[in-house]
């Protein structure tokens, strides 16, 4: 007997919130053998899944771990149920974001949640890594025609940095187009508002409602 859509959306859902990636995979396969819409699959299944730990991890429930856990099962059922997507469903254009640590730092893990956070909420984010040359987010930018630019550190002496980007934005040409939204333990309003950047965030779910807001998404 085929298992209903409802039940294999469930535990798509399921598995990403235990961070249980066979489940998933299991799941995953069984839901394209049986032909149901790939795009609820996506959606009610994974996503769901992951906004779910997103709530866990606002709620202090959960830790950075267990998002990145997560979002490896996440990831794992997105491989088998991309590809299986109607052609009509693919090629909705998301806004597209920069992310990246800045030169001279390589803490990642909280820019690895902002970005899985933000991918989760809908918008295409290009991951530049770690110890990022500051023109590199400039270039980048230019050439995806990026939105936004998402900075992180963790490092009081490589903040200046972000405020250098600002400037190279400028001198690009682009500032006015590209909204910068900073990030990490030494920043904060203060610092965000003297190099002029559009925004900061104190944690990924905050970042992901700025970011919404800058570029006025509901």
């Amino acid at each position: 007997m085929s298992v209903s859509k409802e039940e294999l959306l469930k535990r798509l859902s399921d598995g990403v919130v235990e961070m249980e990636e066979e489940d998933v995979i299991e799941a995953s396969n069984e839901y394209v053998e049986a032909g149901y819409p790939i795009f609820e699959g996506i959606m009610q299944g994974l996503v769901d899944g992951m906004n779910r730990a997103s709530q866990l991890y606002d709620d202090e429930e959960y830790f950075v771990t267990d998002i990145l856990l997560c979002s490896d099962a996440m990831y794992e059922g997105l491989s088998i149920l991309r590809p299986h997507l109607p052609e009509n469903e693919v090629l909705e254009e998301k806004p597209k974001g920069v992310i990246g640590v800045v030169e001279g730092d390589t803490h990642d893990i909280g820019k690895n949640l902002v970005k899985i956070m933000l991918e989760t909420a809908g918008f295409d984010m290009i991951d530049l890594g770690r110890d990022v040359p500051l023109q590199s987010f400039v270039d980048k930018a230019r050439e995806v025609n990026a939105a936004f630019v998402c900075l992180s550190t963790l490092m009081t002496t490589t903040m200046g940095g972000m405020g250098t980007v600002i400037e190279l934005l400028k001198e690009a040409g682009i500032r006015d187009e590209v909204k910068v939204v900073i990030g990490g333990g030494p920043i904060s309003k203060k610092f965000s508002d003297q190099i002029g950047a559009d925004g900061y965030s104190a944690n990924a779910v905050e970042a992901v409602k700025l970011v919404k807001r800058l570029l006025e998404i509901a």
